[in-house]
């Protein structure tokens, strides 16, 4: 992926090396995470997609802690104070990568929500270590990357990118783009409506019921993720072998590769985020159709 020398986002947080302060659970309770020059796009209706959707409006989501890079927090109105301290490595290389990837996808979700004569809200992206309070509550790196409605924001640890190649054997800039790229999809959704209803419905819902539908909507995060690939691969930014690194890294964090990787064995009822096979056909759906209204899944099978 040839990202060096582009525009390179404003909205990152760097809150590597800072401290935290007061209570690790803030006002709302403790967050529970689950998982882990810009070109025209064609004709979309974000009003039509949200139609499409209002079969999942009546459904929540379920939290479970993953280390595959798809996140979503509960907005719990946690108190983010941080208290910054010397020595953040604000100007290294990954922050580099970290700023440009995020503008791309701005540039990406705001022509596609233009087209459709609608405003796109850019997220911001906090770098952590170790560490982080959101309003969705107190998360560890260990919860891996995630996204909290509530303040808008996405949460990276970038050593969550060593564990991803070391531990997960998914390596290259793509791999790691596309990690990001899951996350914005979720505020995408978040911005069309999708995930406050499912955050307010969830408790309607049985421990498999919410299961089913979490595995919906992080496939939608990756489908959504395709369409930005898509769209940055038509600007000339991908080189041969990008495409093979995401659906790589797709494979790898799938629900029952992970499984059978830590514990020998797979439990599909207990899957939140979808299989490899699952997760891998989605993203490139996104990207073979770099448009919004092919990720409807939440129609039919999976």
């Amino acid at each position: 992926m040839e990202w060096k020398g582009r525009r390179q986002s404003d909205n990152v947080e760097d809150q590597r090396g800072a401290s935290m302060g007061g209570s690790p659970f803030g006002r709302g309770g403790m967050r529970i995470p689950i998982g882990g020059g810009r070109r025209g796009g064609g004709g979309l209706s974000i009003g039509g997609i949200v139609v499409v959707l209002i079969i999942c409006w009546i459904t929540g989501i379920n939290p479970l802690t993953l280390l595959s890079g798809g996140d979503i927090g509960f907005d719990g109105g946690g108190s983010t104070q941080q208290q910054s301290q010397p020595g953040t490595p604000a100007n290294d290389e990954m922050t580099a990568f970290v700023r440009t990837v995020l503008a791309d996808t701005e540039d990406t979700w705001s022509e596609i929500f233009q087209s459709a004569g609608q405003t796109y809200q850019d997220p911001t992206l906090v770098l952590f270590s170790g560490q982080v309070r959101s309003a969705c509550g107190f998360a560890s790196s260990a919860s891996g990357p995630f996204y909290c409605p509530g303040d808008r924001k996405l949460y990276l640890d970038t050593t969550f990118f060593n564990e991803l190649s070391q531990r997960f054997g998914a390596s290259g800039d793509f791999a790691e783009a596309y990690v990001i790229a899951h996350e914005v999809g979720h505020h995408v959704q978040n911005l069309i409506g999708v995930l406050p209803k499912f955050n307010q419905m969830r408790q309607r819902m049985s421990e498999a019921e919410a299961n089913q539908m979490s595995v919906r909507v992080e496939l939608q995060a990756d489908c959504f993720a395709g369409v930005w690939g898509k769209r940055t691969d038509q600007k000339g930014f991908l080189s041969q072998g990008d495409l093979e690194e995401a659906l790589n890294a797709a494979q790898q964090i799938g629900d029952d590769t992970l499984q059978k990787r830590t514990q020998g064995y797979v439990v599909p009822e207990s899957f939140n985020h979808g299989t490899s096979a699952q997760r891998m056909r989605w993203f490139k759906r996104g990207f073979d159709s770099g448009n919004m209204n092919a990720c409807d899944t939440f129609s039919g099978d999976v």
